[in-house]
């Protein structure tokens, strides 16, 4: 419980059994890139169902990392597909629901590449060329661009301090 708020924190892919096992495939199995698509939003569907719609039911938040808008960076961005597709994917797993706020926790290229050095295990995005994650960061942008009122851009070249500082006063005004 957060400032008087019970908090239910999970992620995409994943946050349920059958999402892990979704995440599995989609993080180490090469796979045709409308495959990788509906495996996301296969995943995304259970999310929906079985964490993320009976806890806002309850009156809990819900704090994900990573929801659509990862989907039109990833798969629309960085891979191609055309944000049609995934607009139809969208409306028909998520029936209207929208995150009340979406943190987009930017770098450049080069301080991306250098804090994924640190990692022990790349998994089959994290080892993707550098060109990929330039069109994966302007989808990022591009859709922050078009829905300001709900995504919000936090500059993450600076200290952990300061953006918390940020964070909580975003998360203040909800």
């Amino acid at each position: 419980m957060q400032r008087g708020r019970e908090v239910v924190v999970t992620r995409e892919p994943g946050g349920t059994p059958l999402g892990e096992t979704l995440r599995g495939l989609l993080l180490n199995h090469a796979m045709h890139l409308e495959t990788e698509a509906l495996l996301m939003f296969a995943s995304r569907r259970e999310h929906l169902a079985q964490v993320i719609l009976p806890a806002l039911e309850a009156g809990k938040w819900v704090i994900s990392d990573r929801f659509t808008d990862a989907s039109f960076a990833y798969q629309g961005g960085g891979r191609g597909i055309d944000g049609t597709r995934l607009r139809i994917l969208e409306d028909w797993v998520q029936q209207g629901l929208q995150p009340d706020l979406t943190l987009l926790f930017d770098v450049p290229l080069e301080v991306a590449r250098q804090r994924l050095a640190a990692s022990v295990t790349l998994d089959r995005f994290e080892q993707e060329k550098q060109d990929f994650f330039q069109r994966v960061r302007q989808a990022y942008l591009a859709r922050a661009a078009q829905f300001p009122e709900r995504i919000r851009v936090i500059d993450s070249t600076r200290t952990v301090a300061q953006i918390r500082t940020e964070l909580e006063t975003l998360i203040d005004g909800l």
